[in-house]
């Protein structure tokens, strides 16, 4: 499987420096000291050796009690409210809480990741007593525009509140440039299964992310989970980049293609249908049959040339139709039948625990870079040296070999 590339090639020259620097600072000016302590003692259960396993559940014990410790009576009461809320299954308190891991408050942002510590323990109770399986199934929807992204959603969603499961969609929608706000609004246009009290349908702006798959979006995953939404659906922007980043946070990944004419092959990335566990040719019905029929016997064929991802399962390429609702049902059996064979084979567990730390990596990327960014000899440089690469004078990697020695011998050693 396919990982996202954990760090740029150049930060690897300052990564050791960056780690030296951060660790010299006084307790008083390290920023997300309590990012610290949350993680202290967490995921025991991965430990062998029953004397460090009790090292760390001490740690544990003694981290939370310095979380209580730092918080203050109000913020206490509000993670209190929030947990509570949350794992009742209240749809304003996941809201309220999906809200919170979205925040640029430095402060605010510690209280999420706090309240993530608690979802995430209770996760952990509740897979132990599930046998050791996830206890949600989490999908990945993209497609380019016209695809029929959001009616599929919602026919697929109204079927399964139908039998019983509870299904939380994350659309996340284009953003203005002018206004930051969304763009297409799923959420008008799931206008059934919004009322679903089944469902919970959370737009997001990309706020001008790659196809606004970010950290927050696999936080809300979590957060959905531990409300108790058995089905997660992730739903992307379009066809790019984007979609290498939702496939390392969900389980399947499904491509969704309209039946239209030109060269599909051409019109969709290659390493995007190699990513997908299953393509599905929407609007397969009337005068597109035909058209429909067509597409997917091209992309079948286009699916056998490709290496697979999984000794567990054959993608495949189907149609269905959110109009008629053909081939709807067939497409969840699928569906059912992948999770089955990967969780038989131990390959979806697998692909959790990797997805894990792919994401820890990009966190790190994303919070190092800021750091570089922000750090006084950079920010004094970087305006004389980015005029000088937009003149020509200098080459851009010159300029960033510059930067990352102004970083490195200002950093204390």
């Amino acid at each position: 499987m396919k990982l996202m590339p954990y760090v740029f090639p150049k930060m690897r020259r300052f990564g050791f420096s960056l780690l030296r620097h951060i660790s010299s600072l006084p307790s008083t000016s390290r920023t997300c000291c309590l990012h610290r302590r949350v993680f202290t003692g967490s995921y025991t259960s991965t430990i062998t050796g029953h004397g460090f396993q009790q090292h760390r559940r001490n740690m544990s014990s003694s981290a939370l009690r310095q979380h209580i410790q730092d918080l203050s009576g109000a913020e206490q009461r509000l993670l209190d409210k929030l947990y509570e809320g949350l794992i009742g299954g209240q749809r304003a308190s996941l809201a309220e809480s999906i809200t919170l891991v979205e925040t640029q408050h430095p402060r605010k942002k510690e209280l999420a990741q706090v309240l993530l510590q608690r979802v995430l323990a209770y996760r952990r109770e509740q897979e132990s007593r599930n046998g050791g399986k996830p206890v949600a199934f989490r999908v990945g929807l993209s497609g380019p525009p016209g695809a029929g992204k959001s009616s599929f959603i919602e026919v697929v969603g109204k079927m399964l509140t139908g039998r019983g499961h509870k299904v939380s969609v994350l659309a996340v929608d284009p953003s203005s440039c002018t206004t930051g706000g969304s763009l297409m609004g799923d959420k008008t246009r799931m206008t059934e299964l919004s009322r679903d009290m089944d469902a919970f349908i959370r737009p997001s702006p990309a706020s001008g992310t790659l196809g606004g798959v970010t950290r927050t979006t696999n936080e809300a995953v979590v957060l959905c989970e531990g409300a108790g939404y058995d089905i997660v659906l992730v739903e992307t922007v379009g066809v790019g980049q984007s979609e290498f980043a939702v496939a390392d946070m969900v389980d399947m990944f499904v491509l969704l293609i309209p039946p239209a004419g030109g060269d599909e092959l051409q019109g969709i990335k290659r390493g995007i249908i190699e990513r997908a566990d299953l393509v599905v040719v929407t609007k397969a019905d009337g005068d597109l049959m035909g058209p429909a029929r067509r597409i997917q016997a091209e992309y079948t064929s286009a699916l056998k040339l490709l290496r697979r991802q999984s000794k567990s399962w054959n993608p495949e390429v189907v149609r269905a139709s959110s109009h008629t609702n053909e081939g709807i049902p067939e497409v969840w059996a699928m569906l059912e039948s992948y999770r089955d064979a990967m969780l038989a084979s131990g390959e979806l567990q697998g692909r959790r625990r990797a997805q894990q730390k792919v994401w820890m990596w990009s966190l790190i990327q994303d919070n190092a870079l800021a750091h570089f960014q922000n750090h006084p000899s950079v920010r004094g440089a970087l305006p004389q040296l980015e005029q000088r690469v937009t003149r020509g004078e200098i080459s851009p990697g010159l300029a960033a070999d510059l930067l990352l020695k102004a970083f490195t011998s200002s950093s204390p050693k």
